[in-house]
């Protein structure tokens, strides 16, 4: 029989993320990263006159710190002990959105960690991606888990029999990201994340059908 899969994201669920970037761009790019509201774009100011960055400013920065600064991130904490865990009793995917030029340095970065799982840099909403690993992997149950509500409503369109878990691991943005109407929970710290997710693995029940408004 084939075992429960986990499908995990990786920044602010697995390691942190908004915190070393901050710290990144601060010290070499003169910018300062404050999330005041839902757009990451607008959370970037330049440190000199506080403008907003542009939106196509935003992700060369991006692109360059997943190319040449990741090993500045470090684990969410109780993260990689209850993905331990759970791998004794399911599969474990990462599924990212670095893109797949960043795949092999997301394998690499977490391996440093002593963590080992296929990753897959992907791009745009999850839900297509997720869908296909169910195809793929058949699992009697599966759970998803991300930081950022719009995955969750992608998959709860493309694969609703997921379980989906909405974890936002980094305090300085959890208690400004609202919980996502498309998770079936949100938990924001590993132990009690854990103790959810191996519930739904020992029940082996998939997630209920959406209702109908």
């Amino acid at each position: 029989m084939t075992r429960p899969l986990v499908i995990t994201d990786c920044d602010e669920v697995l390691m942190h993320m908004v915190v070393p970037f901050a710290e990144w761009v601060d010290a070499e790019h003169g910018v300062i990263f404050r999330i005041e509201d839902a757009s990451f774009a607008n959370a970037l100011k330049r440190k000199e006159c506080g403008t907003p960055l542009e939106a196509a400013e935003v992700w060369p920065l991006l692109d360059g710190f997943f190319r040449e600064e990741m090993t500045r991130q470090y684990p969410i904490p109780g993260a990689l002990a209850a993905m331990a865990a759970i791998g004794a009793e399911a599969d474990i995917v990462v599924l990212t959105n670095v893109g797949p030029e960043h795949q092999q340095a997301r394998i690499d970065q977490l391996a440093l960690h002593d963590f080992h799982a296929p990753v897959i840099g992907s791009r745009g909403g999850k839900g297509a991606p997720v869908r296909r690993l169910i195809e793929q992997y058949r699992p009697p149950v599966a759970v998803f888990i991300d930081d950022l509500a719009g995955h969750h409503r992608s998959v709860a369109e493309e694969a609703p029999e997921v379980w989906r878990l909405h974890f936002v691991g980094e305090p300085a943005i959890a208690g400004k990201i609202a919980a996502s109407p498309h998770a079936h929970a949100r938990i924001d710290d590993w132990k009690a994340a854990e103790r959810w997710i191996m519930a739904r693995l020992a029940e082996k029940i998939p997630a209920p059908a959406p209702q109908p408004v």
